[in-house]
């Protein structure tokens, strides 16, 4: 690997973490969470603990979040990590296809869902 693939990649690693990391902020907005409650349930999700392992003898890990917010949260999460790894891989396609744009990068980026209407 040369040292531009290998600043690419690092840059591309470094453009998943901080897409991961809006994406936690993004799901403690919309489920009305702190930050520390997402965190804390990814933190033991992570580790294989289920949601009503969590629920039942996790509890001050997450802030008190019961099994409906709980599970909410583990859908959301797994949506919006799904979305951050495809946006990578389409913006890494396009890159090495040299057709990659700014315009095209910004709705990308931009993307809310998995499928399109534009």
């Amino acid at each position: 690997m040369t040292e531009t693939q290998q600043s690419t990649s690092h840059e591309l690693t470094n453009t998943i973490e901080e897409a991961l990391e809006q994406a936690y902020a993004k799901l403690a907005k919309e489920l009305n969470i702190t930050i520390s409650q997402v965190m804390g349930f990814i933190n033991l999700y992570d580790e294989g603990a289920t949601v009503p392992f969590i629920a039942r003898y996790r509890k001050e890990q997450t802030g008190g979040l019961d099994d409906n917010q709980l599970r909410t949260l583990e859908k959301s999460l797994n949506y919006e990590r799904d979305m951050v790894n495809r946006r990578h891989k389409i913006l890494e396609m396009l890159a090495s296809q040299g057709k990659l744009t700014d315009e095209l990068q910004t709705r990308i980026d931009q993307a809310t869902s998995k499928l399109s209407t534009s």
